[in-house]
């Protein structure tokens, strides 16, 4: 419930205004606080707990490393400027699941797959259309 209620929805609109809708400083900062509250608490379970549900690997892990995978590459920089991780056992519990085959495989899952790149307004029309008049 912690990834699908808390992580995950925070870390989207995190991104969402990052990268997307920069125009809100409010929001971008609203939804940047709130993951690094969410890493803080993954760090804090991390801290005593090789994995988010004990000693085993689980689907707890499963969940939550996507979004703090798709974090780390995005704007959320786990380690600060002198190179020392902002939450050391997030980034220990991080690499050790990236050195999973399977999480190789995720990534690389559809890199053979073609996508328009162009942000334009066409596209945020497609992304979008609950902003476009008449679209709902």
């Amino acid at each position: 419930m912690f990834t699908a209620s808390g992580l995950g929805p925070f870390a989207g609109q995190a991104v969402h205004f990052h990268l997307v809708h920069k125009d809100s400083a409010y929001a971008t900062n609203r939804y940047t606080r709130e993951v690094e509250r969410h890493l803080t608490v993954l760090e804090k379970r991390l801290a005593v707990s090789p994995y988010l549900a004990g000693g085993s690997y689980t689907i707890a892990d499963i969940a939550a490393w996507g979004w703090v995978e798709y974090l780390a590459r995005t704007q959320f920089v786990l380690t600060d400027s002198d190179g020392a991780a902002r939450w050391p056992h997030v980034l220990r519990w991080l690499k050790a699941i990236n050195a999973r085959p399977a999480a190789e495989r995720a990534r690389n899952a559809g890199k053979n797959l073609s996508f328009k790149s162009d942000f334009d307004e066409e596209t945020v029309r497609s992304l979008f259309p609950q902003n476009f008049a008449g679209a709902l």
